[in-house]
């Protein structure tokens, strides 16, 4: 995260996100609309995206710290709207949650299409519940898969997943195996990230506990992604009257200084 971006051009928070090669860079900036906190822009190495969850929860800490507060409650502000974060001290660590927007259905895509994209058969898809676009601030493909191992076949071809999402809205593919108890191993797909996955994405958790939780499979949900990337994650989901909270632990990684 970038301290004191007011100033930046479009063009160099581009060009430092190609730069870092990290899944998002975020830049803070003055905020624009009444009751926020801060702005907060959001970019990958291929350009500005709308939202995202753990990059808001990062930046959350990283302004908490700053501040010298240990527990803190801000309203962040993002191309999707504003968006409440609570941050705590936890130890060497910190935890953070966010409420992301309302949950937003969209388009339907067919099953054996998906999974085709995904490197696995139709008859890995699961049985009732069909992919389906989802937003809580970012637009997500998001498709079930019947058996867990699908999960671990799965091999993504990049053009088969541009083809799918196409039209649709979305620029992520969430792939998601539910336990039927309040457990799921997911992986996501997208053009957006350097080397095309990502190891922890929140804005795929929330639209996959409010899809989950619209079929009545329950209000909570604990995400484990980013295994086969041997960067194991541990997300947590849950519905909040009709928006979702996303949770998750925050670490301070690095620290520096940019001269432009």
């Amino acid at each position: 995260m970038v301290h004191d971006a007011d100033g930046l051009s479009d063009e160099t928070m581009a060009s430092f996100a190609r730069e870092t090669r990290l899944a998002e860079t975020t830049f803070l900036q003055t905020a624009e609309e009444d009751g926020a906190d801060y702005r907060n822009r959001i970019w990958t190495v291929g350009g500005e995206v709308p939202f995202a969850g753990h990059p808001s929860l990062g930046t959350a800490v990283a302004v908490a710290q700053a501040r010298g507060e240990s527990e803190a409650s801000y309203v962040q502000q993002t191309g999707a709207g504003l968006q409440p974060i609570d941050v705590r001290r936890d130890g060497d660590g910190w935890s953070a949650s966010m409420l992301q927007e309302p949950p937003v259905f969209g388009s339907e895509a067919e099953a054996p299409h998906v999974m085709a994209a995904c490197g696995l058969m139709p008859g890995d898809a699961h049985r009732e519940l069909g992919p389906q676009v989802v937003a809580t601030g970012l637009p997500t493909l998001v498709a079930l898969v019947h058996a867990q191992d699908a999960i671990t076949r799965a091999a993504p071809d990049f053009d088969l997943v541009d083809a799918v999402l196409a039209g649709t809205g979305a620029g992520n593919l969430y792939l998601a195996w539910y336990d039927g108890a309040g457990k799921a191993r997911a992986r996501m797909f997208t053009r957006l990230v350097e080397g095309g996955e990502d190891p922890a994405t929140g804005s795929a958790a929330g639209p996959l506990c409010a899809y989950l939780y619209r079929h009545g499979l329950g209000s909570r949900l604990e995400i484990s992604q980013g295994v086969e990337m041997r960067r194991p994650s541990m997300l947590l989901a849950e519905m909040e009257e009709d928006r979702v909270r996303v949770s998750g632990g925050v670490v301070v990684v690095i620290e520096g200084n940019v001269t432009l």
